[in-house]
């Protein structure tokens, strides 16, 4: 076998790889004399066909299949002689059957090679907050508000009522597609619907009937409604006050808090709470060490791992967004992907990159606690620790967050870290990102 290196850009490849004839020509043989023992043919006994028949019916396609797999072996000998880390499949071109031999070409990516710049310009601003009891009683205040019912009511509605009711919805006098419903449901002030609707039901009682002229805005994504003026002819069933929970056993019990009283559920509440905290300020310093690594190193990215990554983000919207059946991601234009995509794989070697030069290797008791800290907030955190070191796929996703924490530590060590305090919402508050996240390792986090 000849082989011959091209370089074609920073992380571009070409082999130039050579067969030589006699050693196709000797597995074709081989293959065709064992296939004359096997084969049946009409007018020859078994094992009888006579070569010269085997191999005017069966010779093309079985070199094809010889220089398939012979393409193949040649290439993976070659990129180990030539040492060479390829990014992806090659694209095989310009095949040519010679009489000296066979002669393909094989165009790659490898992966770049990179050189870390110092992370000493890397600035970080870690907020600094703590979860204080006016935190913990906004925070029951709202849990009470996600759990507010309903009651029927003997007066006109207000703003913040429910209201259960039929409209029917014409232009012209002509009643328009979407525009009507029976018993539809509506708390008056959501702004649900377009302006003027709910205000112009504020005052109505359960029985009334009311007539609402309004007009569509101009931006409503309806073109055939935007701007026009429509009338929506309205009865209202039911009127309904929102009644929060009082704060009692039943009520905790619903969070799990079976013992402890109130007391008992503001430790809770309390607990994870901070547990948050925790997790949005280590989110936080770590965004923003990622950022500063990859604002601080220019990395040559290979097109295949920017396709693979736009594939999975494909396939990402699809879980998140919901699809028809039988839809294939593939269908989403790669363009909505592309650029967060290439810097998700340009992170990625940069993460790679410094585990490599560093030797972080996995601290198997920061697994441990991270294991330990998600399942604290369950009701029988043993059986999820057990879980987690009985499922190999969890755990080795847990595995990857801990060591990325160990990087991002690696990186802190040489950074500028400023202080910030700050209040528990500003802090859980999700900060705007300057680059496209890198969501894998949040995701596998979150799925834990």
């Amino acid at each position: 076998m000849q082989v011959s290196l091209e370089t074609t850009s920073m992380i571009g490849r070409k082999l130039i790889i050579t067969i030589p004839t006699e050693g196709i020509d000797s597995e074709v043989n081989k293959r065709l004399q064992d296939l004359s023992r096997r084969v049946r043919l009409d007018g020859f006994r078994p094992g009888k066909v006579p070569m010269k028949v085997v191999k005017r019916r069966y010779g093309a396609g079985v070199r094809q299949e010889v220089l398939g797999e012979m393409m193949q072996s040649s290439y993976s000998d070659a990129i180990e002689e030539q040492q060479l880390n390829p990014a992806g499949a090659p694209l095989v071109t310009a095949q040519s059957d010679e009489a000296d031999g066979f002669t393909f070409e094989a165009s790659f990516e490898v992966y770049p090679e990179i050189t870390l710049n110092s992370f000493e310009g890397i600035t970080v601003e870690r907020p600094v907050a703590e979860v204080q009891s006016s935190d913990v009683n906004d925070m029951i205040e709202t849990l009470r508000k996600q759990s507010t019912e309903f009651v029927d009511v003997e007066r006109a509605a207000q703003n913040g009522d429910r209201i259960t009711y039929d409209y029917i919805g014409s232009k012209g006098g002509e009643v328009f597609d979407g525009g009507s419903a029976e018993n539809a449901t509506l708390e008056l002030g959501s702004n649900r619907m377009i302006p003027g609707f709910e205000d112009g039901l504020v005052g109505v009682s359960a029985g009334e009937e009311k007539v609402l002229s309004l007009t569509f805005p101009e931006d409503y994504h309806a073109k055939e409604l935007a701007g026009q003026a429509v009338e929506f002819a309205c009865k209202v069933h039911k009127v309904a006050e929102p009644s929060l929970p009082e704060l009692n056993d039943e009520f905790f019990a619903r969070f799990g808090v079976e013992e402890g009283g109130e007391e008992g559920f503001r430790t809770e509440v309390a607990r994870n709470m901070e547990r948050e905290l925790r997790q949005a300020i280590k989110n936080k310093v770590k965004n923003q060490a990622l950022d500063g690594l990859l604002q601080g190193n220019e990395v040559e990215v290979p097109a295949a791992l920017t396709a693979q990554e736009v594939d999975r983000m494909r396939e990402q919207a699809v879980q998140k967004f919901g699809a028809p059946d039988g839809f294939d991601p593939k269908q989403l234009p790669a363009e909505l992907f592309s650029a967060d995509a290439e810097k998700r794989v340009a992170l990625g070697l940069l993460i790679n990159e410094v585990i490599r030069q560093r030797e972080l290797k996995v601290n198997d008791e920061r697994v441990r606690a991270m294991i330990e800290d998600v399942a604290s907030a369950y009701q029988q955190p043993q059986e999820v620790i057990d879980w987690y070191y009985s499922n190999n796929k969890q755990l080795s996703q847990l595995k990857y967050v801990v060591l990325e924490e160990q990087v991002v530590d690696t990186i802190l060590e040489s950074a500028q870290v400023t202080d910030k305090p700050c209040s528990y919402q500003e802090a859980i508050k999700p900060a705007e990102r300057a680059r496209a996240v890198d969501e894998q390792a949040e995701q596998e986090e979150e799925s834990a």
